[in-house]
């Protein structure tokens, strides 16, 4: 039987001391919902979506309860009588599913910067140089700010901005993160100016793990912001993560992209496979990869790490519909 669910302090203590994702830190987003299993070290986030419970991450377990953790929460899903999905997988969690009967295929990838080695230096980076020293020029100041504290100006902000992507757009949820909520603490914001006006802001979310350090996470912009301002406060962002010593920024998850018939495992779909394959060239008005993977490739990132999504019972064009509505995409 599944334990109570879990303090959300409790569900962040088992990200510190077992996720290898990421993104995992997307798990303390409102309204995300919490699995546990009595005797085993570890939790499992989802949402409910009609009759689908829609998994984000892999088991954020102990090595020896990850597999077991699955299996209950497969369990789970059949006794409700609820088909079981999961998205932004890892590697090692798209091997896991698929050996756990799980039909499993590549959806996109995420990008890394080692911070180590980041270094805006050299021909490569001249048209990024140029984009930051022009914003800088157009007066734009960026600071580190508590979120509480300009909660107001960034709400009405984000209202500008979502105005500006059309009347019947809405925001993407679910696969990406947000500026509120009782784990806002824990997150960094940077926000720029100009004449004291804010025209931008990059919310920075924890990572845990093997590459730990920062998520490069929610953005938003004026329609009227000059170019380079994003570059320019993430530029700001990754000079103080440096100086504190932080070991990686993320550059956060992309689907439709990075995707490689190498990445694939055993129990991948041809179906699944098309589709997405469909969506990396023509789904522009889905989600916008090709301009969020631009942007990322500006910073010659060090490590493109593929991401999974899998489906209890195989897969189906309808399971792939319901993740979209789920994430506001459609």
């Amino acid at each position: 039987m599944p334990s109570a669910p879990p303090r959300l302090e409790d569900v962040r203590t088992a990200l510190e001391r077992h996720a290898d994702n990421p993104s995992a830190f997307l798990a303390l987003n409102t309204r995300t919902e919490y699995f546990r299993e009595e005797g085993l070290d570890g939790v499992i986030a989802y949402r409910t979506a009609g009759r689908r419970l829609v998994q984000f991450g892999g088991p954020f377990a102990a090595a020896e309860d990850r597999a077991p953790l699955l299996a209950a929460f497969q369990a789970h899903a059949r006794s409700t009588r609820r088909k079981l999905m999961a998205v932004q997988l890892q590697r090692d969690d798209a091997e896991l599913y698929a050996r756990q009967g799980f039909t499993v295929n590549q959806i996109g990838a995420s990008y890394a910067i080692d911070l180590e080695r980041f270094t805006l230096r050299g021909s490569k980076f001249v048209r990024l140089r140029n984009k930051i020293s022009r914003a800088r020029r157009s007066g734009l100041v960026v600071t580190e700010a508590d979120p509480l504290e300009v909660d107001a100006e960034l709400t009405e902000l984000d209202r500008d901005w979502l105005r500006g992507k059309g009347r019947f757009a809405k925001e993407l949820a679910f696969l990406i993160g947000e500026r509120t909520g009782e784990a806002a603490p824990l997150r960094r914001l940077f926000v720029g100016r100009i004449e004291g006006e804010v025209i931008g802001y990059i919310s920075y979310s924890p990572v845990y793990g093997t590459r730990p350090g920062w998520l490069h996470d929610l953005t938003r912009r004026r329609r009227e912001a000059p170019p380079g301002v994003m570059e320019a406060i993430n530029a700001q962002a990754v000079q103080t993560f440096c100086e504190d010593g932080a070991a990686w920024l993320h550059l956060g998850f992309t689907p439709f992209t990075g995707l490689d018939g190498e990445h694939e495992v055993a129990s991948a779909s041809p179906m699944v496979g098309k589709v997405v394959r469909f969506l990396a060239e023509h789904g522009e008005k889905v989600y916008p990869s090709a301009t969020q993977v631009a942007y990322k490739e500006k910073w010659d990132p060090h490590a493109v790490l593929p991401e999974y999504l899998a489906f209890d019972g195989g897969a189906s064009l309808g399971a792939i519909l319901a993740l979209m509505r789920l994430t506001n995409a459609i």
